[in-house]
């Protein structure tokens, strides 16, 4: 069976999300229009580095999502978030800080570890390229809120960034963060991740597979303030048996209904 960060998140987060999702074949629904902004920047940078119009990329790849029934956040707009990304576009050229080689071989990298005779890991990495000349593996992320600086270290403890360096052994990470806000701003985020935390997550993987496999399914209900994820879990609907949540948040897999869950552990 082939894992990946989000599934090993996933169970972390909560056992029975990770079912929901991944052994019964319920997944959220594409309404967010952060995530989908996210990924049609992405493709905008993809590009930049390829030296194509990026703006342009970026209209078309947002437009496809101009006219869906999106969920904004605050303040949000399709036209506001378009002319951010335009705005963070000519920010980061200007700043000529990442430098990318051979960009079709060094965007999107998938990644495959075998982690047991019948187990595989698989990461798709962003890119591989330099920050201010220091060769590194770079993430990118777009918000709506600058990303937190200090205490110095803190980017270290980024499980997803670990993670990524421990499938490529790389220790150099960054983060470059392309802040949405009414003044826009690029952050280039960089820190060392160590053999020992490399080492460590592989521990965890490990571990969380075998849990997967035993089939330890466990809610973690999470309501209590100041922190409530369940609240804004898209799988509430099934734990509390509201149908009309499952049908606002959640679409199913076809033929996941004749799928026996327990019969997909064995793969």
């Amino acid at each position: 069976m082939t894992y990946s960060y989000t599934q090993i998140s996933q169970y972390l987060t909560c056992p029975r999300r990770y079912k929901h999702r991944y052994l019964d074949g319920w997944r959220e629904k594409d309404t967010r229009a952060a995530m989908l902004f996210g990924r049609a920047f992405e493709q905008a940078l993809a590009a930049y580095f390829l030296r194509e119009d990026s703006t342009a990329v970026l209209f078309r790849e947002w437009a496809a999502c101009q006219n869906q029934s999106l969920q904004y956040s605050k303040g949000d707009t399709w036209d506001r978030m378009l002319q951010q990304g335009i705005q963070l576009l000519e920010r980061f050229c200007q700043d000529d800080r990442i430098q990318i080689h051979q960009p079709r071989r060094n965007l999107q990298i998938k990644f495959t570890r075998a982690v047991s005779k019948k187990n595989d890991f698989v990461a798709y990495v962003d890119a591989i390229g330099h920050l201010d000349g220091t060769r590194s593996l770079l993430e990118w992320k777009t918000t709506s809120s600058r990303y937190p600086e200090e205490p110095d270290g803190l980017l270290a403890l980024d499980p997803q960034l670990v993670c990524y360096s421990w499938m490529t052994g790389i220790a150099e990470v960054a983060q470059v963060v392309f802040v949405r806000k009414r003044l826009v701003e690029v952050q280039y985020l960089h820190t060392t991740i160590t053999d020992e935390q490399r080492q460590e997550f592989g521990h965890l993987v490990e571990d969380t597979i075998r849990r997967i496999e035993s089939a330890e399914f466990l809610p973690h209900s999470g309501i209590r303030f100041p922190q409530n994820p369940c609240s804004s879990c898209p799988y509430l609907g099934l734990c509390l048996g509201r149908q009309d949540l499952v049908e606002a948040a959640l679409i199913r897999r076809p033929g996941a209904e004749d799928l026996g869950w327990l019969d997909e552990l064995t793969y």
